[in-house]
């Protein structure tokens, strides 16, 4: 059954207590990177042009369940009134009687923000009175948090328990369309780009995903220990050796889905700190030089991969194809993300899941040419591995 939506439900004149991720980066008290502000807008717009009381918790950082001034989300609540052009009540607490007062005078259409979550070590923990607490706020409960669902903590999972109409915002509906619908039942040819350091990282997600793609294109760090597994040898590369044998299995039993660099840019220097490679050159698939390390892949395997991903329907993305934080051995990852961007003008849906995919598009300026880029990081791994969402699975059904 599917999760009830914020577009579902009556809010008007109710207390709608809402779990949003403003989770953001700050200099002092100045947000620089109002990202997630602006992601949780529609719901809150929502939520106030529809008559609700819209009561807003988050957590930020990792104040250890202490109060850390450092770490207040008022700077959040002005970031917030800023982009709504109208003021947003803040309250010093979470709970208790200032937090139950605010929530209480709140008018119809007005918004108040609370505390940080993580001020109370009880929020991580699930305590069943902290979220008794938080629960006792509202009227009705709205999760547009997708960044932490996969967290059983008070907010997520404890206090949502606790209403009869607890429904996903607009942000976490989207995700579900995408990540879930999508996938689950994608156009064909389905075809999943799995990059990133280590196999073992991605192992559940390849056993969800292999069964139902058309075809699986490996770049990254994880490419090493599937040629590894072809008995070629690597030089220096990045190598998972406790998966090899996996990777054996799945070459074996999906050797007509699973494409892997037919050349690759190797380095003898690497050195991340510094964000600088060695000598470079290019290496077609077989035996790398001891003392060298994969670090993208080669122009060969570009337009290879560039033609299937212009030929597929559906695209899913999850993990970079090479070192993209540097210049050098970005080539790979941003070439195919100028691809996946002519393949979605065409009609193919996009769908970058998150973490570093969704920093390489971001770097790349091409975040809004993807039909959708995952707000998750763990999150959407999780989800991209068939488990149930603690923050999901919290919430009712229609």
């Amino acid at each position: 059954m599917s999760t009830l939506s914020l577009s579902d439900i009556d809010v008007k004149d109710k207390r709608v207590l809402c779990r949003v991720d403003f989770n953001v980066p700050l200099d002092g008290d100045v947000v620089t990177d109002n990202k997630r502000i602006e992601a949780a807008l529609p719901t809150i717009k929502h939520i106030i042009e529809k008559g609700g009381k819209c009561i807003l918790m988050s957590h930020l950082g990792r104040p250890k369940g202490e109060v850390n001034l450092k770490y207040s989300l008022r700077p959040a609540c002005v970031e917030l009134g800023r982009l709504l052009g109208a003021e947003v009540a803040f309250a010093e607490n979470c709970i208790g009687a200032e937090a139950e007062n605010a929530a209480n005078n709140l008018k119809s259409g007005e918004v108040l923000l609370l505390e940080n979550l993580r001020f109370h070590a009880e929020e991580e923990k699930n305590d069943s009175d902290f979220a008794k607490k938080l629960a006792g706020l509202g009227d009705v409960f709205v999760n547009d948090a997708f960044g932490t669902a996969h967290r059983a903590h008070a907010s997520t999972d404890g206090a949502p328990r606790l209403f009869e109409t607890a429904a996903c915002g607009f942000l976490i509906d989207c995700e579900l369309k995408f990540l879930g619908d999508s996938v689950s039942n994608p156009q064909s040819p389905f075809v999943a780009i799995m990059g990133g350091a280590k196999v073992k990282d991605k192992i559940k997600v390849l056993n969800n995903l292999l069964p139902i793609v058309d075809k699986l294109i490996i770049g990254g760090g994880m490419t090493y220990t599937f040629f590894k597994a072809q008995g070629l040898e690597i030089g220096d590369s990045l190598l998972d050796s406790d998966s090899i044998d996996f990777a054996k299995e799945m070459l074996e039993k999906y050797a007509d889905k699973i494409l892997l660099p037919s050349d690759s840019l190797i380095t003898n220097g690497l050195n991340f700190d510094d964000k600088t490679l060695g000598e470079t050159k290019i290496q077609v698939k077989g035996n790398f030089p001891e003392g060298w390390e994969g670090v993208d892949i080669g122009p060969e395997t570009i337009k290879s991969f560039g033609d299937v991903i212009l030929n597929a329907k559906t695209v899913l993305w999850n993990g970079p194809m090479g070192v993209f934080e540097i210049a050098e051995s970005a080539k790979g990852t941003m070439a195919l993300a100028d691809k996946l961007a002519e393949a979605t003008e065409n009609g193919t849906t996009s769908i970058i899941g998150g973490g570093d995919s969704a920093a390489a598009v971001k770097k790349a300026n091409l975040s809004s040419k993807m039909t959708h880029v995952s707000t998750g990081g763990g999150a959407s791994l999780e989800f991209l591995e068939g488990k149930a969402l603690p923050g999901i699975a919290a919430l009712s059904t229609k």
